[in-house]
């Protein structure tokens, strides 16, 4: 079976505050690779009213909670309300939405998490999208390099698409449950409301509302 993934097959992008990216890509996960540019010009157009620069390149909202311990490094945009805790580690090309929580020893880089995402324990995101309410158990994480260090190919069904990337972790669609201690491999697309089970390893694409119980095991969820 060949698939067609668009934007609006994995995001609301009314839940976040850089909707205007997915603008300027064709795919989705093109997105992950202009990121650094656009937060870039984001940081200076935000207004002084709401936001405040508390670090070079660095923007945060004024009711955001950010941990003294955290360490922060830019481009990258805080949202309000978001929750960035205890040593979270935030190397750059980030933004985190609204109500986001970044939680204690998770480290983001080039990432973009939508409003209402949640990372709150040892995560690790990197070249990677996370929609609307997405959530990842602790120890949950994103690899975005091959073994190889060759560039990331899409499993798309039966279709091999190349990329042209040699970072790209994983789009993981709005609302959808990562379990505790998952590895997300590179180039892995997951759509909406899915649940992964715990300690899985997921690659290639995982359609939306459908249960990953393991590679070969992958079922619909069944509506109430």
């Amino acid at each position: 079976m060949r698939y067609e993934i668009n934007v609006c097959d994995l995001f609301d992008v009314t839940r976040t505050r850089v909707a205007s990216l997915f603008e300027v890509v064709e795919k989705p996960w093109e997105a992950v690779g202009v990121l650094v540019a656009y937060l870039s010009s984001l940081g200076d157009m935000l207004p002084r009213t709401e936001f405040e620069q508390i670090a070079p390149r660095v923007w945060a909202a004024r009711d955001a909670k950010i941990a003294a311990s955290a360490s922060l490094s830019g481009p990258c945009v805080i949202d309000h309300g978001a929750e960035v805790r205890h040593c979270a580690f935030i190397r750059g090309s980030v933004m985190v939405g609204k109500n986001a929580v970044v939680g204690n020893s998770t480290e983001l880089k080039n990432a973009l998490l939508f409003d209402e995402v949640q990372v709150p324990h040892y995560n690790y995101v990197g070249d990677s999208i996370l929609g609307y309410k997405a959530h990842l158990g602790a120890g949950a994480i994103t690899s975005n390099v091959k073994s190889d260090k060759k560039q990331v190919v899409l499993r798309l069904g039966d279709e091999l698409l190349e990329t042209g990337m040699r970072k790209l972790g994983a789009l993981v669609g709005d609302g959808t449950e990562v379990g505790c201690n998952s590895v997300l491999n590179p180039g892995t697309i997951i759509g909406r409301g899915c649940i992964i089970y715990p300690t899985s390893s997921v690659r290639g694409y995982i359609p939306a509302r459908h249960i990953y119980k393991d590679k070969d095991t992958i079922v619909p969820i069944q509506e109430a």
